[in-house]
């Protein structure tokens, strides 16, 4: 069974659908499915020629659209080596070609009546369905345009797939609302998952108190995802204020906050250190890392007591199933779409993306007792190991591409 990915970057930095590709990827070999992606990144770039699968390299894209002149004069002579294409994410050229050259494949079979091996195609939106791009304030022009490509070009994507494949419920039930017509001839939520992560060590421990001193023998809360707006960074920052000299039950002492991502030196993370200076007590309990990696990422995981993240739209946060495998409660909104899973398991404690929600998801906590801590934290584990363990959802994944309808 030969499989190809259709995706814009293999770029760890781009988020979770190339990550996802990886993870999957040992369980797929094991049960014999050869896997091949091409993408639009430079050949030379430097994450590439670690993995072991192979990775066409078309790029370097070019401009919003990520167009690249090499994709579809590639898709039109290999396309027809593999059993099934997965087209991950949308509104970029990659998704355009990936639909089109079926298409031609089909045209072309009829045309000269000869047999040819047409792929089936399936398209895995991670989160560029939702609604929330369409509602978004701060999203209108954007939303006009996609509004217009829709009509134009990614409704026959979405619609002319043989299916559309989702990471959780949720997000097949909002891919519902944003557009029309919206008919895709079969929905399937396969699920998503990690790798569970390497056993806790010493070794992370000494990486990340190297890297945040201030933190050893300190209870602390982490936030670990990009600085963003939509993450609900801002949120964190006034309630966190709230209870920053706030005694936890049975020991005395304060959370500190560890701010853990990428993104400082954009111009909301330049507005969040203006608002942390509003508040005279958080300069010292506020520790932002930048990005974390290896066992410096993995220590701060393992010691934090809970992980927080009142994002404004998560399709499904990777980080948030990082934080339930090493067995850490976690603290997030309705809008993170893997919050039914965790609320249902126990594993951490849910609430609106807002103000009022984000003080109550710290409140909550800090007045939970340690027995009541300790039996979420062993919830969080349940909870990963119930839902997105890596093994099940590749079956899933397997089951779904290559089943007959």
């Amino acid at each position: 069974m030969k499989l190809l990915h259709i995706i814009a970057s293999m770029d760890p930095a781009s988020g979770g659908p190339c990550q996802g590709i990886r993870n999957t990827n040992p369980e797929l070999m094991h049960n014999g499915v050869s896997r091949e992606v091409v993408c639009l990144d430079d050949p030379n770039s430097a994450f590439l020629g670690m993995d072991n699968f192979t990775i066409h390299a078309l790029g370097p894209a070019q401009g919003q659209w990520q167009y690249s002149h090499k994709l579809r004069p590639w898709l039109l002579a290999n396309m027809g080596r593999f059993d099934v294409v997965v087209i991950n994410g949308l509104w970029l050229y990659s998704s355009y070609a990936g639909w089109s050259v079926k298409r031609e494949l089909e045209r072309n079979a009829k045309k000269t009546n000869v047999p040819a091996n047409v792929p089936k195609l399936y398209v895995m939106p991670h989160g560029m369905l939702d609604p929330y791009f369409q509602r978004a304030r701060d999203r209108r022009l954007k939303a006009i345009r996609n509004w217009f490509y829709w009509k134009l070009v990614e409704r026959r994507v979405v619609n002319d797939a043989d299916g559309l494949f989702f990471t959780c419920e949720l997000e097949l039930e909002l891919a519902r609302q944003a557009f029309s017509p919206y008919h895709p001839k079969k929905e399937v939520n396969v699920g998503y998952g990690i790798i569970a992560p390497p056993q806790h060590t010493t070794a992370m421990d000494e990486a990340f108190y190297k890297k945040c001193p201030e933190m050893k023998g300190k209870p602390f809360l982490l936030f670990f995802s990009r600085i963003h707006k939509k993450k609900g960074v801002d949120l964190l920052i006034k309630a966190y204020a709230e209870i920053v000299n706030k005694n936890i039950p049975e020991t005395g002492e304060h959370y500190k906050l560890v701010v853990a991502g990428p993104g400082l030196d954009s111009s909301y993370g330049k507005m969040l250190e203006r608002l942390i200076a509003h508040y005279p007590d958080l300069k010292n309990n506020i520790i932002f890392t930048g990005m974390l990696t290896g066992d410096v990422k993995w220590g701060a995981l393992y010691n934090c007591d809970a992980f927080v993240l009142p994002s404004h739209q998560e399709n499904f946060g990777i980080a948030v199933v990082e934080a339930l495998a090493c067995g850490k409660p976690v603290l997030v909104s309705h809008q993170v779409n893997i919050w039914k899973e965790i609320q249902s398991g126990g594993g951490g404690i849910i609430a609106s993306d807002s103000i009022d929600g984000t003080q109550e998801l710290l409140n909550t906590w800090v007045n939970l007792s340690k027995a009541e801590k300790q039996a979420m934290g062993k919830n969080a584990a349940q909870v990963f190991k119930d839902h997105f363990n890596i093994e099940l959802v590749a079956k899933h994944f397997i089951k779904a591409i290559f089943t007959e309808d």
